[in-house]
C-alpha cells in the first residue's frame, strides 16, 4: 500500500480538490491504540482498489490536523477512523473494528 502521509492543513484542500476526479482515502492512525495497528494491519493485506488514494494521518503528531478533518467533513473524530471523500464530500466514514479494505470497495461500487 503506498500511503500519502498528511501532515499540513493545507494537504486537506488538495484532497478535496483531487477528491473531484477520482475517490480519496484518509485514515486516521493512532500510533499508541493497538486497536488503530490492528486495522491499519487489515487494510495493509487487503487489496487495494484502483484509482483511490490512500491518505495516513498519524493522530499523535497531528492531533490539530485531525481536529480539521472532523469539522472540515462533518464527522465526529474517532481513532482509528477512515472517509472516503468523493467530489469533496465525505461519502462513507467508519471506525474501529469497522474498517475494511471489502467495504471500503463496497462503498465505491455504490
Amino acid at each position: 500500500m503506498n500511503w500519502i502521509e498528511i501532515t499540513t492543513e493545507s494537504q486537506l484542500s488538495e484532497v478535496k480538490e483531487m477528491s473531484k476526479t477520482k475517490p480519496q482515502l484518509i485514515f486516521k492512525h493512532s500510533t499508541r491504540c493497538p486497536t488503530s495497528s490492528m486495522a491499519k494491519n487489515r487494510l495493509e493485506r487487503g487489496t487495494p482498489p484502483e484509482g483511490v488514494d490512500f491518505y495516513y494521518l498519524d493522530l499523535i503528531k497531528h492531533r490539530n490536523i485531525s481536529q480539521i478533518i472532523a469539522a472540515e467533513f462533518d464527522v465526529s473524530h474517532e481513532s482509528p477512523q477512515v472517509l472516503l471523500i468523493k467530489s469533496g464530500e465525505c461519502v462513507y466514514d467508519e471506525s474501529h473494528s469497522g474498517i475494511s479494505m471489502d467495504e471500503i470497495v463496497d462503498q465505491l461500487a455504490a
